[in-house]
This record gives C-alpha cells, sequence and structure tokens, in this order.
C-alpha cells in the first residue's frame, strides 16, 4: 500500500491544522473537512483509509457522520477514531456502538493518538480480506471485484441486504444474529453453486449486506431462488412462539412492544445490459437504489 490516506474532521482549524502537519511528517495524506456533511461528500469521492472524527461539529454532529459512514457499502469497512471533548461513559458506548474503531478524548497526546491511528489501519488491513462472521470476502476484496467488471459487459451485480435484522438482533442478541448472517451465506453459496459459475463473486458488505456478481443471464433464477429459500428457511431461527403468531415483538424505548414481521431478503440488482457504469460508486449507489425499491414493494404487500 502507498501512502495511507487520514480524512481529519474537525471544525477546530488550529487543531486540524496542526493534525495534518504532524500526520503529515510522518508521510500520511492527510485532507482536512470541518463539517460533517463535507466529510461525507470526501468520502464519496476519495476513500480514505482511516478517518478521525470530531462529535461536536457545526452541521451533523460526529454520532450521525458515523452512522451514515457505517450503513454505506462503501464507507462501512472505514475506521473512525472519535476525537472529542467529551468523556462521559454514555458517550463512549454511543460512539463504538455506532461502529467506531476508538475513542480519544481532548487534550490529547499526538504520540498516542498516532498509535491508536497505526493499530486501526493495521487491524483494518488484516480484518478486511474476509468478514469473521459469514468467512465471505470483504472490503478491498469486494472493491477489487467491482473494478475488474466496469471493464466487461457480461455480468450483473445483485445487492442484498436482510429486512428487519436489527429487530431480530434485538431480540433474540447478537449471537443469534451472527447465526443469521452465517446461515445467509451458506444459503447465497449454495444457491450461486447451483445456479450460478465457478467465476461469480459472493463477498460480505458489512452487516447485514451481500453482494453477488454473476453472469447476466443467471442473475433473475440465483434472485427469485434466493428469495423464496430465504423466506422458507430463516423461520428456523426464531423460536416456537414467535413462528406460530408469525411476528416477533420489539421492545420500544419508551415502554411497551411494537410487532415487527420476519426476516426477508431485499435484493436490487443492476447490469451493463440493462444501462451503462462509468465507475464503481455508480453501480454500488445504482444497485443499492434497486435494492431499497425492493424493499420497500415488501413492505407494502
Amino acid at each position: 500500500m502507498g501512502k495511507a490516506r487520514l480524512l481529519v474532521v474537525e471544525d477546530d482549524l488550529d487543531i486540524a491544522n496542526m493534525l495534518k502537519i504532524y500526520f503529515s511528517s510522518m508521510d500520511y495524506e492527510v485532507d482536512i473537512a470541518a463539517r460533517g456533511g463535507l466529510a461525507l461528500e470526501k468520502t464519496r469521492t476519495v476513500l480514505p483509509h482511516l478517518i478521525v472524527l470530531d462529535i461536536m461539529l457545526p452541521d451533523i454532529n460526529g454520532y450521525e457522520v458515523c452512522r451514515q459512514l457505517r450503513t454505506n457499502t462503501r464507507t462501512s469497512h472505514i475506521p473512525v477514531i472519535f476525537l472529542t471533548q467529551k468523556d462521559e461513559r454514555s458517550d463512549k458506548l454511543q460512539g463504538l456502538e455506532l461502529g467506531a474503531d476508538d475513542y480519544i478524548t481532548k487534550p490529547f497526546d499526538i504520540e498516542e493518538l498516532k498509535l491508536r491511528v497505526q493499530g486501526a489501519i493495521r487491524r483494518a488491513e488484516r480484518e478486511s480480506l474476509t468478514d469473521p462472521r459469514s468467512g465471505l470476502p470483504a472490503g478491498r476484496l469486494i472493491e477489487e471485484q467491482l473494478r475488474r467488471i466496469i471493464r466487461q459487459d457480461d455480468w450483473a451485480l445483485l445487492d442484498l441486504r436482510i429486512n428487519n435484522f436489527s429487530a431480530f438482533s434485538d431480540v433474540y442478541g447478537f449471537v443469534a444474529g451472527d447465526d443469521v448472517l452465517r446461515f445467509t451465506a451458506m444459503l447465497l453459496s449454495e444457491v450461486v453453486d447451483e445456479l450460478g459459475s465457478t467465476s461469480d463473486f459472493i463477498g460480505h458488505a458489512g452487516g447485514d449486506s451481500f453482494i453477488i456478481i454473476t453472469k447476466h443471464e443467471s442473475s433473475n433464477a440465483i434472485r427469485e431462488r434466493i428469495k423464496t429459500r430465504f423466506a422458507e428457511e430463516v423461520k428456523t431461527h426464531y423460536n416456537f412462539m414467535d413462528r406460530t403468531q408469525g411476528y416477533i415483538e420489539v421492545p420500544k424505548p419508551d415502554g411497551g412492544t411494537v410487532q415487527m414481521p420476519f426476516m426477508t431478503i431485499a435484493i436490487g440488482m443492476v447490469s451493463p445490459k440493462e444501462q451503462y457504469f462509468s465507475d464503481i460508486r455508480e453501480i454500488t449507489e445504482l444497485a443499492a437504489e434497486a435494492r431499497r425499491l425492493d424493499s420497500g414493494s415488501q413492505n407494502t404487500r
């Protein structure tokens, strides 16, 4: 890897410039964003290897920036270190729950921050090859596949996401949630083995999101088989009472419960047979939009 790219999201220009000068002298490429919205825009243009993110920003706070980063397939893998004056345990937990990799409070030791940045980037490099839960390719391996297909014309990309996964995990816990992710990975592999080819690619894009790259001619059959099998087989992850009533009851923050349907899988599909793509970002954005439309159509049935 060449120079590691850092994005410093900090509205205090004295701190931002100090960090830029220091890390530039350590052979990093450093960019600065004084607002959360600008930071999100910059990540859509050039992916940094790590983001140093202040929580108190003038437009949207660092928590929301982190949330949007984590829910975007393209940016979900980027390590985030929160940099803030807040030192309350609840604030740290909120940041970590959103997916931040580390948390350091002001005033900070620049050498300590340097070590945390180096450690987070090393961990990301080690862990981005495969997702530890599903065992599927992740991170830069997915991006490499996208860069490969952009030069070809006989492919289809399926963007898959598990609907109501968060509600399931809230009720059944993260261990059961990880079991669903492993089940999904296995189901995708079985369907692709059955209907696809040995050159097809399956990746875990983070959280409850997956991608499949296959031949255009196989894509519709794969999509429909996955939907059918998932809807039927995912029921085994619910207990007898929930299977009998056909829904789960999820606790609400203000008390009481809300009924949530079982998990389903939404699949968006794009192909150069149907439209032209100028870059990989356009592929992922349009696939995500198609998947959201599919998810919306399921919710209205």
